[in-house]
């Protein structure tokens, strides 16, 4: 076979151990190989710098094992041409498993061009998507906290939230506090209540009126404290985030008009996809690198699943977020493409078909640098007017009427 990098090295990483193999012209037509093993310490990966560096090695490639590669991605960028290569790519001949064969099958598939190279991100923008997928957790366990709070009222029999639409409104915090500080009498927890949840004191009476024991007193103690404190750290790295994002604050403003899309999910945009769209050469193929669109399975000329596959879950579930907000929209483009799918393919899939939309319409304002327009609810409907009107002839002659189409006035 074709030999395209005549020096280089497959790396097979673990917790402890990083396996090397490196390949080098030898002194007839077979190549020179030699292996070693390196603990994964700063120290140790250094050293295993300078001996690629005195091999006169210039690709390296590394699978994606867990968060491991990350260090040694970050002790090798800059010196050498690096590639992260997912594992299923590179599978091993079954029942010959070892490190040593890992490494050394890595290297001979790179050293003949077989290998493709995963989207690593330069290093402000992988710092910025720590950011923001940390971010996400914790909004993630903001959620859990609040129905943990749920839970322990439900378990005191006070349905506050049978009444309130917001347990913890501003309402429902200061009656959550009273109860904490061992206040048990309904009228007095009622008449905590603001604004238009005055009006429903009566029935807060009612939900107010439980059991709340020591124990539930003390858990929801500590469970208002952590919401607290994740509100905090939410906010403290949102506006870490945003002043990183802030020379690119014309692009937010643009991603920001697409109808479903919020500040944060534009945020987890560019930190997933980055601000210059230049690597992907089209719309169709930043929708495949994340995975939302159709895959392919065919065999014996017959096609067999067309799901999804696993793509950038961080950026496939702020899509499928923003699409479901499209879909509740009026007079929108993405609600009406979402109300048209989901009559003939269901809900499910029509969101992820408005999801893919709405990652193409990203692709074209960042690469055209133009702005947001809406076509309208009607864009779809005008688009394929004449089809509309055929099947709809068709259905009333169907039923024995003789139609006939006049344009009105």
């Amino acid at each position: 076979m074709e030999v395209v990098y005549e020096r280089c090295c497959g790396l097979d990483i673990h917790k402890h151990t990083v396996v090397a193999c490196v390949v080098v012209p030898g002194t007839g037509k077979q190549p020179h190989k030699e292996i070693r093993t390196f603990n994964t310490m700063t120290a140790d990966l250094l050293k295993l710098a300078d001996w690629l560096t005195a091999q006169s090695v210039t690709h390296v490639a590394l699978e994606s094992t867990g968060v491991y590669w990350k260090a040694l991605w970050n002790v090798l960028e800059g010196s050498f041409t690096l590639l992260l290569v997912n594992a299923r790519h590179i599978k091993q001949v079954p029942g010959r498993k070892t490190d040593v064969r890992d490494c050394e099958w890595i290297a001979d598939l790179l050293r003949h061009g077989l290998l493709r190279a995963s989207f690593v991100p330069d290093r402000p923008q992988r710092e910025l998507r720590e950011l923001t997928r940390y971010r996400t957790k914790l909004i993630r366990e903001r959620a859990a906290e609040r129905s943990r709070i749920q839970k322990t009222l439900e378990g005191a029999g006070i349905k506050l939230g049978n009444v309130a639409s917001d347990v913890l409104g501003l309402s429902g915090r200061q009656m959550l506090e009273a109860l904490v500080a061992g206040t048990t009498d309904p009228a007095t927890l009622a008449d905590l209540a603001k604004g238009t949840l005055r009006a429903k004191r009566p029935q807060l009476e009612q939900a107010l009126t439980g059991q709340v024991e020591a124990h539930q007193r003390f858990l929801l103690a500590h469970q208002l404290v952590h919401l607290d404190g994740l509100d905090e750290l939410i906010d403290q790295l949102g506006q870490e985030i945003a002043d990183r994002l802030r020379p690119f604050q014309d692009k937010i403003e643009r991603l920001d008009a697409i109808t479903g899309v919020g500040q944060r999910t534009v945020e987890i945009f560019l930190a997933e996809i980055g601000t210059d769209v230049v690597r992907f050469p089209s719309a169709s193929h930043l929708a495949s690198w994340a995975a939302l669109c159709p895959g392919n399975n065919e065999s014996a000329g017959k096609r067999k699943s067309g799901k999804t596959g696993k793509g950038d879950v961080w950026l496939r579930t702020a899509l499928t977020e923003a699409a479901h907000a499209a879909s509740h929209t009026k007079n929108t483009y993405l609600a009406s493409q979402y109300q048209h799918l989901a009559a003939r393919r269901g809900k499910n899939k029509a969101i992820v078909a408005v999801a893919h939309s709405i990652l193409r319409i990203v692709w074209h304002l960042l690469h055209h640098d133009c702005e947001y327009v809406d076509l309208g609810s009607r864009y779809l409907e005008e688009r394929d007017r004449q089809q509309i009107e055929r099947r709809l002839i068709r259905r009333l002659e169907g039923f024995g009427y003789t139609v006939k189409l006049e344009p009105a006035a």
